[in-house]
């Protein structure tokens, strides 16, 4: 299998995260994938944002779950972009993109479950999270999706967690990971992408250690990845 990369929420390095203008980037920079991270609004709605509040990538502040879609419309998460709804950048994408979405708690399970097979993506999103409640849930509403598990490559637990949930792909800090967890997992029959792979070296350091793959802040990674296959 050829090391892939993906677009870190986008390509946060040179687009503002979780957008649709950092999606269409990334799709347009021909990575393999985009990772996106979701909430949901206070009506229930899968929102496409990294923390729990809007402060930080946007102009208004306050909890994701605390206002509705109509309110995040009213923001701006850069260069004039608005917070969008997973399903807007289902829409937006090209319909054979893989998505990585990561979930942060049993609702979004339930409710991304349920969108996937509604919209018959199994083969296409790959649900991610570090809480292992959240990929059980989903994994309960929608057995045979594709999970991964979000975690930090020192637990010595990762490979049994990983296999506990139904995970075959574990994603690890970069700057933690080692050739003895990247063993650990093999040896169980999982494999290990890191995040966030951005300079020729991390790139070398990830394929010595035979990670399968990686999510990447900026688009020039990718063409590092084919000058060294």
């Amino acid at each position: 299998m050829a090391f892939f990369a993906y677009g870190h929420r986008g390509v946060m390095g040179v687009e503002p995260e979780n957008t649709i203008r950092s999606f269409l980037r990334a799709q347009h920079e021909l990575l393999d994938g985009i990772e996106l991270d979701l909430h949901l609004s206070k009506d229930g709605e899968l929102v496409v944002m990294h923390d729990e509040t809007v402060d930080r990538t946007t102009n208004g502040s306050g909890a994701v779950s605390d206002l509705t879609v109509a309110e995040l419309r009213t923001l701006d998460a850069g260069q004039g972009e608005r917070v969008p709804l997973f399903g807007e950048v289902l829409e937006a994408m090209r319909p054979d993109l893989p998505i990585q979405a990561e979930i942060k708690d049993v609702h979004a399970a339930r409710v991304l479950a349920r969108l996937i097979r509604e919209q018959d993506l199994l083969g296409r999103v790959q649900v991610l999270s570090f809480f292992d409640e959240a990929l059980h849930e989903f994994n309960r509403e929608l057995p045979g999706g594709t999970m991964v598990l979000v975690a930090d490559p020192t637990d010595p637990d990762l490979a049994d967690r990983a296999r506990a949930v139904g995970a075959r792909l574990v994603s690890v800090d970069m700057r933690l990971v080692n050739l003895d967890s990247v063993d650990r997992c093999r040896d169980a029959g999982i494999d290990v992408m890191a995040w966030s792979v951005n300079t020729p070296r991390d790139l070398a350091v990830a394929k010595a250690l035979g990670l399968v793959g990686a999510v990447t802040d900026f688009p020039e990674i990718r063409q590092e990845i084919l000058a060294s296959a």
